[in-house]
């Protein structure tokens, strides 16, 4: 069944992803189409559980355009040792148009492994170490707007508002499963991959 993003308040964006013990070829298919649905939605990244699979994998390129920056696929990334601050705007594939000021550290270290089992460590600031940041979130369940000041997060609760009636209004028609299938529908791939 093709990936499609799922959009907030799917109870997936609040799961917490569980550790990716192998990789084969299925979950490097998995990793490709990510990157193709980040690129046709003018993303810079895309978490798995955005793609509703509860593991700690995304990908990102802070190019946004496929051929030109750097592509990454991390499994299991840790950030750490996060050093200054500085805040800028984000959004986020599954809460289209939304936007919001999120304060962040300059700059963090990566550890993460590629889908070859190859360790990655690195020093990362700017946007793609906001980039990092914001998709490794996503593996824990955060989203950009619980980072953002009381004042903000304020200004979107209107839009939140839509986006939870649009969903719960497609559950009550049979479009989207009940929240309890949706996460019991996960332990699938955690029983494969993780």
């Amino acid at each position: 069944m093709p990936l499609s993003i799922i959009q907030y308040p799917h109870p997936t964006l609040r799961y917490r992803s569980k550790p990716i013990r192998r990789v084969d070829k299925d979950l490097r298919a998995i990793a490709d189409e990510m990157l193709h649905l980040m690129y046709e939605f003018n993303g810079v990244g895309l978490a798995a559980n955005q793609v509703n699979l509860p593991l700690r994998m995304f990908v990102a390129n802070p190019s946004g355009q496929r051929d030109e920056g750097e592509e990454m696929i991390l499994v299991n990334p840790e950030l750490q040792m996060p050093r200054g601050n500085e805040s800028d705007q984000e959004g986020c594939l599954s809460l289209p148009g939304l936007f919001g000021q999120v304060k962040r550290p300059k700059a963090i270290r990566l550890s993460a492994y590629d889908l070859k089992g190859n360790a990655i460590e690195r020093d990362v600031d700017g946007f793609l170490a906001r980039v990092l940041m914001h998709e490794n979130d996503h593996l824990d369940g955060v989203l950009f707007f619980d980072r953002m000041s009381e004042e903000g997060k304020r200004e979107l609760l209107d839009p939140l508002g839509e986006f939870e009636t649009d969903f719960r209004s497609q559950q009550s028609t049979g479009a989207i499963s009940p929240d309890e299938e949706l996460i019991a529908g996960l332990a699938e791939w955690t029983k494969r991959y993780a």
